[in-house]
């Protein structure tokens, strides 16, 4: 992991990103010292016994932010949510990780849409992660599989649009940035890796409103 924390590390450092989202993590309490960046504050959400699903976020310290709880403990929902506090007191942005494996079963992506759904009430949502659901072709917004009927169906429900409609893992897109405005959404870039990662870098920038 060594490797991959300094290249982590080093990127963020030196594009200097506001906020840095990471799904399936493999992160536990043996690596507390080591996953620090200096000038973040670090949000996870490890699981105990089951490497690689967990969801990070780092938010630089000047930024105000503060974890939400939009479930209950004893949901196995791979997610982190974190209210970001407007500069101009105008409403937080909410913006929050998933991580969904491949084999997660029906009461699991129910719990999931129902945390969606809440994040949703929120003035501005910006939603990241790996959601795995690659038989979903974004551009005809056509699916083959229920369990991702039901997602699509959610963000219809929700006024929530996805972003992203490149590939981020091979000739699939199974990374995602759902929002509730996406005209705060510019200059969405994918591309490169990090580590051995086979998923794709997303980077892009959120527009406040300054006025």
């Amino acid at each position: 992991m060594g490797n991959r924390q300094e290249e982590l590390e080093t990127t963020v450092l030196l594009q200097s990103y506001d906020i840095v989202a990471i799904s399936e993590t493999w992160w536990d309490e043996s690596y507390d010292w080591s996953v620090a960046i200096e000038g973040y504050k670090l949000f996870r959400r490890d699981r105990q016994g089951r490497r690689g699903r967990s969801v990070a976020l780092y938010v630089k310290e000047w930024i105000e932010s503060e974890e939400m709880s939009l479930k209950n403990s004893q949901e196995e929902v791979e997610s982190l949510w974190v209210g970001i506090r407007d500069r101009g007191n105008k409403g937080n942005l909410v913006v929050g990780v998933f991580y969904r494996p491949p084999d997660q079963g029906v009461p699991t992506d129910e719990a999931f849409l129902l945390q969606l759904q809440k994040a949703s009430r929120s003035k501005a949502l910006v939603l990241l992660g790996d959601f795995n659901h690659p038989d979903i072709c974004w551009k005809s917004n056509t699916v083959s599989c229920r369990q991702s009927r039901r997602f699509l169906e959610c963000l219809d429900d929700n006024f929530l649009r996805q972003e992203i409609d490149s590939p981020t893992r091979g000739d699939v897109t199974l990374d995602l940035i759902v929002t509730n405005a996406s005209e705060l959404i510019r200059d969405v870039k994918i591309g490169g890796s990090l580590g051995c990662s086979n998923h794709a870098l997303v980077e892009f920038i959120v527009i406040r409103d300054t006025c």
